[in-house]
C-alpha cells in the first residue's frame, strides 16, 4: 500500500486525500489549520494533521496549496517525489512551479496534475480524468499508478511545459471568459474569448518547449472547457463579478485574490515580451486586475484590435 502525503488541507487537497484513499493509499494530510475539513468525511486511510513532521516516510508528496505558496511550504516537504497541483506562475519571479522547485530543491523529482477537475465532483467520487506530467515519463507513469481509481484517470505525459502552461494560463483565460458573461456579451463573445485564449497559450507553451498536442489534451482544451464555462471555477466568477462592477478589493479574502489567473496574467505577460509573444487577452486580464482599465475598457480595447491577415499564419 502506498503512503502518500498532501500538504494542503483546502478543498483541492481534501479532495486529493479522499480520492487517493479510494485507490488504496495511506494518506497524511497536512494543513496549517484543519477547519475546512468539517463539512467533508474523511475515509479511515486519511489522517489529518497539523504536524509537519507526520509527512515523513512516504512515497510521494502532493502540494495542493495555491501557486503563490508553494515556495513557502516546500520546506515542509520531505525527500521524495514531488506532484504540484495548483496551477499558476509564481508572480514575483514568473516562474512554472516545477522551476520554483528546482530553484529551492535542486535534484528532487517534481511531477504536475493538471486537468478538468472541479474539487468537490472528485471528492464526491465523480468520474474525472487529468494529466500527471515529469520531464522522467516512468515517474509519471508511477505516480499515476499511486493516485488512479475506479472513476478517477490520470493520463502520464513527460511534457511537463506544456502541462504546467496549460493549466496555468487557463485561468487567466477564464477570468475574461467570465468578464464577457458578466457584461452581457453572449455565448458567441465567450467561444470567442476561449479559442482566442487557447491559441495564445499554445503561442507562448509552444515557445517555452511544449508540444501543441499537449494543449489539445486534458490538461489544455479540457481544463480550459471546464473552467471557462461554469461559474463553480473561482477564476470565472471573478471576471464575472468585475464585469458587474464590484472591486477587486471586494473580492478579496485574507490578503489573496479570488482567483489564481488574478496573479499569473501579469506574469504570463512579461513572459510573453521576453519571447516575442504576443497574449492581447492575457494583457486585457492584467490591466484590469492591475486597476489600468475597467473591465468595458478592456474588452472595447481587444474589439478593436487590427483585423488579422489570416487566423493562422503559416509556420516559419
Amino acid at each position: 500500500m502506498p503512503r502518500l502525503g498532501v500538504i494542503g488541507a483546502g478543498a483541492w487537497g481534501t479532495a486529493l486525500a479522499i480520492a487517493a484513499a479510494r485507490a488504496g493509499a495511506e494518506v497524511v494530510l497536512w494543513g496549517r489549520s484543519l477547519h475546512r475539513l468539517s463539512g467533508r468525511a474523511l475515509p479511515v486511510a486519511v489522517r489529518a494533521t497539523t504536524v509537519p513532521s507526520d509527512l515523513q516516510r512516504v512515497d510521494a508528496v502532493l502540494l495542493a496549496v495555491p501557486a503563490q505558496q508553494v515556495r513557502a511550504v516546500l520546506p515542509l516537504a520531505p525527500a521524495a517525489p514531488l506532484v504540484l497541483c495548483a496551477k499558476g506562475l509564481e508572480q514575483a519571479t514568473g516562474l512554472r512551479l516545477s522551476e520554483v522547485v528546482a530553484a529551492v530543491r535542486p535534484g528532487d523529482a517534481v511531477a504536475a496534475l493538471s486537468g478538468p477537475s472541479f474539487a468537490a465532483e472528485l471528492a464526491e467520487g465523480k468520474p474525472t480524468a487529468v494529466t500527471l506530467a515529469a520531464a522522467d515519463l516512468d515517474l509519471a507513469r508511477r505516480l499515476a499508478e499511486m493516485l488512479a481509481g475506479p472513476a478517477f484517470r490520470l493520463y502520464p505525459s513527460d511534457d511537463l511545459v506544456g502541462v504546467e502552461l496549460g493549466g496555468a494560463l487557463k485561468n487567466v483565460v477564464a477570468i475574461a471568459a467570465g468578464a464577457v458573461i458578466g457584461l452581457g456579451l453572449g455565448e458567441n463573445a465567450r467561444a470567442a474569448v476561449v479559442t482566442r485564449g487557447l491559441a495564445e497559450i499554445a503561442r507562448l507553451a509552444e515557445a517555452l518547449g511544449a508540444r501543441r498536442a499537449t494543449l489539445l489534451g486534458l490538461s489544455g482544451v479540457g481544463d480550459l472547457l471546464l473552467t471557462a464555462t461554469s461559474l463553480t471555477s473561482r477564476n470565472t466568477r471573478l471576471g464575472h463579478e468585475l464585469a458587474r462592477g464590484r472591486p477587486l478589493a471586494e473580492l478579496t479574502a485574507a490578503g489573496q485574490p479570488l482567483a489564481e489567473g488574478a496573479w499569473t496574467a501579469g506574469a504570463a505577460c512579461r513572459l510573453g515580451r521576453a519571447h516575442g509573444i504576443e497574449l492581447p487577452i492575457a494583457e486585457a486580464v492584467r490591466q484590469v486586475v492591475d486597476g489600468e482599465l475597467s473591465v468595458a475598457a478592456a474588452v472595447d480595447a481587444l474589439l478593436r484590435r487590427p483585423p488579422p491577415a489570416q487566423e493562422f499564419p503559416p509556420a516559419t
